[in-house]
């Protein structure tokens, strides 16, 4: 098949990379133009584990072009992916002018019968209205579709390409039936398609993320009550999520959630909630648990230095939202950091891949080392922020010889307490036990 992809940010990227290493032509198109200029030379904005490889393949092969040109970029497609950004606005709600904006283009653009697929996450009722402007100038047969992406961030590629669901939102017949062939190649296991109407498929997307983010704002409140209880939250972890009407994933303790995703969700369904003279209260609870988790461990470490920190030095270990990805939107990290800055700590970082982002928005206000242990240097103390692979198993010889103290405010619980109690470190977690 013929697909053009309106975007070329991260669900962008992935899906027409993806589509087109199935055998589709796939045309993306971004009004960027030195970011075209990038794509078309092969090189990839962002960081997304095989992403690569994919993209490179699909480039040499002449399935995978690049163009600012909207109306070159779909004149041939059967398909058009939106795939553009819905940034929350200042009540939380999501900012829909970007697709609205590209949606009054293609009622000029559309000459023959396409379907038009919302893959951004967006709002109940935003078939309806992109149907509703493409509709004002446009004076041929068109669908409009649903079909909200479910990618996890540093396992993108293999979430497309073997996702567990896809879900579709269409009355559509003759959209059923493309949309049926487009995705046979990435079902072959028997994974389901669910076509439903437009406006279930839209909250679908909300609520799975709303819902997941619940997940973990609960676990996280259950840490919180360890502690002061003295139990042992890994244990209770273990205890629920071996029960199949839980599970075991999202349940792990933490110091919040981030990303471009589920915070954004969350804000945006709990407007749309209101929207529909709802008070969806739960998700007012899990917003207002997340935003005090993420500065949970201040707390410890204030209370650890007797509440002076001025002219300590705090090395930190990762930067980004989650591991596998430089993505450091709504990052508890920054959070930490900037709270640090203002109680006049010096602050060391070191993340594998989200540096770079980080000094575009903090410049020179940390210092960034070429490695995990470059930032240890007379360090009155380690924070984990991230639990990337590379932090699991680390040299706590070679830690320890170099820090000034040996403390350790691990926010995402990688190490085993016994161990900690042994090494001699005095080790703060969440939802566990001080040690030393």
């Amino acid at each position: 098949m013929k697909i053009a992809v309106v975007g070329t940010g991260y669900v962008g990227l992935v899906t027409g990379t993806c589509f087109a290493e199935t055998g589709n032509h796939v045309i993306c198109v971004d009004i960027d133009k030195q970011k075209v200029e990038r794509l078309k030379q092969g090189e990839i904005p962002i960081y997304e584990p095989h992403l690569d490889v994919l993209f490179e393949r699909n480039i040499k092969q002449g399935r995978l072009l690049f163009t600012t040109d909207l109306e070159k970029g779909i004149e041939d497609a059967q398909i058009i992916f939106l795939a553009l950004p819905t940034p929350p606005g200042e009540d939380g709600s999501a900012d829909l002018k970007y697709v609205l904006q590209v949606a009054g283009q293609l009622g000029h653009l559309i000459k023959d019968y396409k379907i038009v697929i919302n893959k951004s996450t967006v709002p109940i009722g935003t078939a309806e209205r992109v149907r509703q402007v493409i509709g004002e100038n446009c004076k041929v047969e068109f669908d409009v579709v649903s079909n909200p992406e479910f990618l996890r961030e540093g396992f993108a590629i293999d979430d497309f390409m073997k996702p567990d669901r896809v879900v579709i939102g269409t009355h559509s017949e003759r959209a059923k039936k493309i949309m049926n062939e487009l995705y046979a190649p990435f079902v072959r296991q028997g994974n389901p398609i669910y076509f439903m109407d437009e406006r279930s498929a839209e909250l679908t997307k909300y609520a799975a993320n709303a819902f997941l983010a619940t997940k973990i704002s609960f676990m996280n409140e259950i840490a919180n009550l360890c502690e002061r209880a003295g139990a042992n939250v890994d244990a209770v972890r273990i205890g629920i999520g071996s029960d199949d009407r839980i599970g075991k994933r999202f349940l792990f303790a933490g110091i919040g959630y981030g990303g471009s995703c589920f915070p954004k969700d969350v804000a945006a369904l709990f407007k749309t909630s209101k929207d529909f003279n709802y008070d969806f209260r739960i998700l007012d609870s899990v917003m207002k648990v997340n935003a005090s988790q993420k500065l949970s461990i201040l707390d410890k470490i204030k209370n650890h230095f007797n509440q002076d920190l001025k002219g300590k030095k705090i090395a930190l270990w990762g930067l980004a939202f989650k591991p596998d990805t430089d993505d450091i939107r709504e990052a508890p990290a920054l959070e930490i950091i900037q709270a640090l800055l203002k109680l006049g700590v010096e602050i060391s970082a070191y993340d594998p891949e989200a540096m770079k982002n980080v000094k575009n928005i903090l410049d020179t206000k940390i210092y960034y080392g070429k490695d995990e242990y470059d930032i240890l240097k007379d360090a009155d103390a380690l924070v984990i922020a991230t639990e990337w692979s590379v932090f699991r198993t680390p040299e706590f010889d070679r830690i320890a010889s170099q820090m000034k103290n040996k403390i350790i405010f691990d926010g995402r619980n990688l190490y085993d307490l016994v161990q900690m109690q042994e090494l001699g470190f005095t080790y703060y977690s969440v939802g566990r036990n001080k040690v030393n």
